[in-house]
């Protein structure tokens, strides 16, 4: 979510400029380096990461296996589905804080407990019933609103009657909304905004089976009234629901592992949207597997807070939930606006962080920026965790106030982090790192790094849930046999497949239901995974050499003046082009302070810097872009040239600058 990212970024500015990071002399660092702590000691051989369990197939396992071994499944025998997660959660917080936002004296955070919450989920759940639900897996319900209370209440209201919760977000786009809407036949949508909800209740016509929205508002406004009554829909508000509820309270009717704990769509490139279908067992065996990959370093306590701003309607965010509640933990919501994130963040003094790759390299680059050239650079030590030495009181202390100051674990995904990125931020934020790697038809993991790992550009072990192996791709020359291949996952975290898709479901898993990622892997002898390439967008350019352009794209993204990249060729041409989007931030400056008149000779030295990066990344010379374009806006998904998941999203980018790189190809005689 690049605006949110930058947004973040701009309101700390002062923090992460040079001003934040004024030596504080050579006795701090001296009395840093007397006193500073051994690496953290892994709780397993980095050297013997993953066991093979299969010869034929190199078939490998996590390493915190014996050969032997059958796959873990469930990490407490009272927690086998979500409602039981959350059961737990209340008995062992003993009716602790659960979920809070920001309505309280001067806008602290005001909580509800877990007995509230539960009580809440049942009336949720209980009103549903009596507007004409039936309880049961072939019963869905929309959610369709930012992170909130009332969405973890209406999902967990879902959980305790075995109904299936299908989360929506507007970023799919109105068409995409409506396919899910249709193919699940959702009688009843909860909504947050008021103007979304107009927009899509104009094309009800075309979602015969929607009958009911619930507005997570005081009242109704008038005109989506008007807007419902022309359809003959119901509309009610989430606390009219509630008294719903309050007078026809239903006894819980629990889910087992086996039955759909929810269906979350995915939006590919091209097509409609696919919707995963993810079991109880999916969820509690992955986040099992997750929790006793790190055992002996991370654990969880009711003590514990996280603040949910990454998109509940995601796997990462969705997980993280469901392991909290499990461990007794406290979740609070952002306030809705990403300009006052920091003020949540200080408000609440997370413990938990999960974040995305581009917050952390931004934050890092711009505090690289402020300490080009320094000695501060060389105390950025490898494996070092902590958070009291002076160091982190004079310097790295006001950084980590911009998280609370209070952070303990930092879990990560989406791409790996760099070697840099991953040291500074151990040492800026004095937390444990965690990165893992997966996806959302895997429960959100497969592997996940080993805590105390220092070498960082891989993604780690399998997880103790799932075996991994690497499968040919030989129009790429990817073989097996030489520990390179399309990575593949087999476990108890592994979807049910793709609903009322059975064509996609087929190309996803096969016969022995291995799920087929796309990505390509190679295994490291320390026999860790480490992703090096895509099997997805790949093309032949004229010459016959084949380019996977996501990975071209990623290398490019490394300069420090490319914001977004856009490469493109195809089998008639010989070379790449590529259109990108330059960082203002740092090419206004550089080009100010070296003189640059024209955007020409601004264009030249970012085409330069594109091409160090790419040879010091050991591309190819048919996969280095020939030339590129400047634009000056970024890709965003609202204009349609991001997916919500945030990467490139390649049909509407090649219709929209299809002229642009023609014009190139055109310059250079091709």
């Amino acid at each position: 979510m690049p605006s949110r990212i930058q947004q973040f970024l701009r309101d700390n500015a002062h923090v992460l400029g040079a001003s934040a990071l004024t030596l504080a002399g050579a006795a701090a660092a001296s009395a840093y380096f007397s006193s500073k702590p051994e690496p953290l000691t892994p709780p397993l051989d980095l050297n013997n990461q993953s066991i093979v369990v299969n010869e034929k197939e190199d078939i490998r396992a996590s390493g915190y296996l014996s050969a032997n071994a059958n796959l873990m499944t469930y990490l407490y025998d009272d927690a086998k589905t979500t409602y039981e997660a959350f059961l737990r959660g209340l008995r062992v917080s003993n009716n602790g804080r659960c979920l809070g936002r920001r309505t309280g004296p001067n806008r602290s955070y005001k909580w509800l407990t877990y007995q509230e919450v539960l009580e809440k989920a049942q009336w949720f759940g209980s009103a549903l019933i009596a507007c004409g639900m039936k309880p049961g897996n072939s019963t869905f319900l929309g959610i369709y609103s930012a992170n909130c209370v009332e969405w973890a209440v209406a999902d967990l209201g879902c959980q305790m009657f075995s109904m299936v919760p299908v989360p929506l977000y507007d970023t799919l786009g109105l068409a995409a909304c409506k396919y899910i809407i249709n193919q699940t036949e959702l009688c009843t949508l909860v909504c947050d905004d008021v103007s979304k909800t107009i927009k899509l209740l104009k094309e009800a016509s075309e979602m015969k089976s929607l009958k009911r929205i619930v507005l997570i508002r005081d009242s109704v406004p008038d005109d989506l009234k008007q807007v419902a009554a022309q359809h003959n829909l119901e509309v009610l508000t989430y606390n009219e629901v509630e008294e719903i509820g309050k007078k026809n309270a239903e006894e819980p009717k629990p889910p087992k592992p086996e039955d759909l704990a929810t269906l979350c769509y995915t939006s590919g490139t091209t097509g409609d949207p696919k919707g995963v279908m993810l079991t109880h067992a999916n969820f509690l065996i992955c986040l099992s597997a997750v929790y006793f990959h790190a055992r002996g370093v991370f654990s969880l306590e009711p003590s514990d807070t996280h603040l949910s701003y990454l998109p509940l309607a995601h796997m990462f965010e969705r997980g993280m939930h469901i392991m909290l509640y499990m461990h007794g933990a406290q979740i609070g919501y952002f306030s809705g606006d990403i300009r006052k994130l920091t003020e949540d963040l200080m408000e609440l003094r997370p413990s938990l962080f999960p974040t995305v790759p581009r917050l952390l390299n931004r934050i890092y680059d711009k505090v690289q920026a402020g300490v080009r050239g320094s000695w501060l650079k060389s105390l950025l030590l490898k494996g070092i965790i902590r958070n009291n030495s002076i160091w982190d009181r004079l310097v790295f202390g006001r950084i980590q106030k911009m998280l609370g100051g209070r952070v303990r674990y930092i879990v990560t995904g989406s791409a790996p982090l760099s070697a840099s990125v991953l040291d500074f931020t151990r040492c800026a934020f004095g937390c444990l790192v965690m990165e893992g790697y997966g996806q959302t038809e895997s429960s959100a993991g497969i592997t996940f790094n080993v805590p105390g790992e220092t070498e960082a550009g891989n993604v780690g072990t399998p997880l103790a849930c799932n075996y991994v192996k690497l499968v040919d791709v030989p129009e790429m020359d990817y073989y097996a046999k030489d520990g390179r291949g399309e990575v593949c996952a087999q476990g108890g975290n592994v979807m049910k497949g793709y609903y009322r898709n059975p064509e996609k479901t087929a190309e996803a898993l096969d016969d022995e239901g291995w799920l087929h990622t796309g990505d390509i892997g190679l295994w490291l002898p320390s026999g860790a995974l480490k992703i090096i390439d895509r099997k997805k967008n790949i093309f032949k350019l004229a010459q016959g050499e084949y380019v996977a352009v996501e990975k071209v794209e990623n290398v490019y993204q490394k300069s420090k003046f490319v914001a977004q990249c856009f490469v493109e060729g195809d089998s008639f041409k010989p070379c790449l082009m590529a259109v990108v989007v330059p960082d203002e931030e740092v090419v206004r400056p550089f080009a100010e302070s070296n003189g640059l008149p024209t955007d020409m000779e601004a264009k030249e030295i970012i085409l330069k810097d594109m091409l160090a990066e790419g040879k010091a990344n050991d591309l190819k010379g048919f996969e280095q872009a020939k030339d590129i374009h400047l634009h000056p806006d970024l890709f965003s998904v609202e204009d349609g040239l991001l997916t919500p998941t945030m990467k490139n999203k390649r049909p509407a980018l090649r219709k929209v600058f299809k002229d642009t790189v023609d014009a190139l190809y055109r310059k250079h005689n091709l």
